[in-house]
């Protein structure tokens, strides 16, 4: 039955529902629009801090800030999904007056749902076909008798296995049925027919989801390898600071001093024209490769100790102290949080069958409770959790700096400030990618009832004696709560479409608390890093001897 048939009076109110809809949600996307401002500026110098001098290009430089901010962007619509569905009711458990109506309440469910679609689609086109061509399209590049054309056939075909990959998560998230056909002993027709009209009915939900859920998997990979790592070295780093320059320069010239010496001692052996032995050769060498390093190092840290931003670093000094202090109590968080949750499902969960879900709350989560306290100030939970965003960002960063990009025990790739090559980018990028993408399942282990409801409460009618009126009481909203009385956040139905998921995340977060741990006591017995660190190694023979003096 139409809304006209019944009356002007509801026709108006549903006008003025609409009205009111579109005022209070405007301060959520206008907040979104200035923090995709603030993320795309970001990307962009995060990029050009990053990428070389010498080798730089423009289309693996746009690709690369386009993924990052996209997947920077794709977090930031976490919070706003949060909000919205928290706004439509007040502190009591009763609906706002402009969200009393399902048709209300569905629009603004269908536009976040709308821009998880257009997000998480184009990440996929990121990560199955922009990037992968982008970079088999350079690395066609180095070879110098190729032209253009057969550089873009080449990338293609090889960019054809990963559309093929998409194309299998998608026709398997499509396809695979969550709940059995309702008619058993129908055709083979009938129950592909009912598949067709699931995929329908759910908008396309399952497909998207299994393949955001899988790329989320290698992000977990990266986030357990990386992550783990870096949230432990990058704090230490800034508290126990750098090495006094000056005495590295000093320590490097006893070490040339010392390796010219032994070097002498080698040649004085063929000074009455005895030719030298194999040995000798081979070790006169090694100490010539090793003077060719030592030089470089002296060159560099030359210029470090006449730089000012070498100056400014010592004079900032306390307050990289504070941050690194600031770090590490945020990372402690974050880890106790997590033990805390992981704890909770393994005790308070139905078990592995069921992805270690758990309804509610059982043991107090400092970081659920801190976001639930900060929710109803609009916008402190949206700064919490870019916070949190931007956090995993630098201690990826910090992790993949410190490490390289590792294939197995193979080292493909360095990321130097300033000397990155465009592949090296384009990969650096496609790990950040994953990573962001793996911190929404993160957020949730560590505070699931923000993310599902939010700030959201429910009346629930209390049993009184005869004659007595009804109470009611309110309730923070749960799964126990009626269907119709709590709204889901939209991103849940990507978090938690297959059980098998949650429980390789559940598994998966117990590795990243012990791997933290094995690095914060590696990150402990390190000494102070060297003030050009990564800057000169021995196996920098690709790079051009100029770039230091840029």
């Amino acid at each position: 039955m139409s809304i006209e048939a019944h009356g002007p009076g509801l026709l108006q109110e549903v006008k003025m529902a609409d009205q009111s809809l579109l005022s209070e949600s405007a301060l959520g996307w206008s907040i979104f629009a200035l923090v995709f401002l603030v993320i795309l500026s970001f990307s962009w110098v995060y990029i050009r801090k990053y990428q070389s001098r010498q080798e730089s290009e423009v289309i693996s430089t746009i690709t690369a800030i386009c993924a990052l901010a996209i997947a920077l962007i794709t977090s930031a619509l976490l919070p706003v999904d949060i909000f919205l569905v928290s706004y439509m009711k007040h502190p009591n458990g009763t609906y706002k007056e402009w969200a009393e109506h399902n048709e209300t309440r569905g629009q603004i469910e269908d536009t976040v749902l709308y821009a998880y679609y257009s997000l998480y689609s184009i990440l996929l086109f990121c990560v199955f076909l922009w990037i992968p061509f982008v970079y088999f399209y350079y690395e066609e590049k180095d070879d110098d008798n190729i032209n253009k054309c057969s550089q873009v056939k080449n990338a293609l075909k090889y960019t054809i296995g990963f559309i093929i990959v998409c194309a299998a998560l998608l026709l398997i998230g499509a396809f695979v049925p969550l709940e059995a056909p309702p008619n058993q002993n129908g055709t083979q027709w009938e129950k592909m027919q009912y598949l067709f009209e699931e995929l329908g009915n759910n908008h396309g939900v399952p497909a998207l989801s299994f393949s955001i859920s899988s790329l989320t998997l290698i992000g977990m990979l990266a986030v357990i390898t990386y992550t783990a790592y870096g949230m432990s070295v990058l704090p230490l780093n800034l508290i126990k600071g750098t090495r006094s320059v000056v005495y590295e320069r000093l320590e490097n010239t006893e070490d040339i001093e010392e390796v010219e010496n032994q070097m002498e001692k080698i040649k004085a052996k063929c000074e009455d024209g005895r030719p030298l032995s194999s040995r000798d050769r081979r070790n006169l060498q090694e100490f010539e490769d090793k003077l060719q390093v030592l030089q470089r190092r002296g060159r560099h840290l030359e210029i470090a100790e006449s730089h000012c931003c070498t100056k400014v670093g010592s004079a900032l000094r306390p307050l990289k102290i504070l941050l690194g202090i600031f770090f590490i109590l945020f990372a402690l968080l974050f880890v106790v949080a997590l033990f805390i949750s992981n704890l909770d499902k393994a005790l308070h969960s139905a078990g592995i069958t069921s992805g270690f879900m758990v309804f509610g709350t059982n043991l107090t989560n400092p970081l659920n409770e801190l976001l639930l306290t900060l929710q109803p100030v609009f916008p402190l939970d949206y700064v919490l959790i870019t916070v949190i965003t931007m956090y995993f960002v630098f201690t990826s960063m910090a992790g993949i700096r410190n490490m390289g990009i590792w294939f197995f025990w193979i080292r493909l790739y360095k990321i130097r400030p300033k000397r990155t090559r465009p592949q090296a980018l384009l990969f650096l990028c496609m790990i950040l990618l994953l990573i962001v993408l793996h911190t929404s399942f993160m957020i949730y282990s560590l505070a699931p009832q923000y993310v599902m409801y939010g700030s959201q409460n429910y009346l629930l009618q209390s049993p009184m004696p005869p004659g007595n009126n009804t109470t009611w009481t309110t309730k923070t909203c749960d799964a126990d709560a009626p269907q119709d009385e709590c709204t889901v956040t939209r991103s849940y139905l990507f978090l938690h479409k297959f059980w098998f998921f949650s429980t390789i995340y559940y598994f998966g977060n117990w590795v990243f608390i012990g791997v933290f741990l094995i690095g914060l006591l590696v990150s402990c017995c390190k000494g102070k890093k060297s003030v050009i660190e990564g800057e000169v190694e021995a196996d920098d023979s690709d790079m051009s001897e100029d770039e230091y003096v840029h």
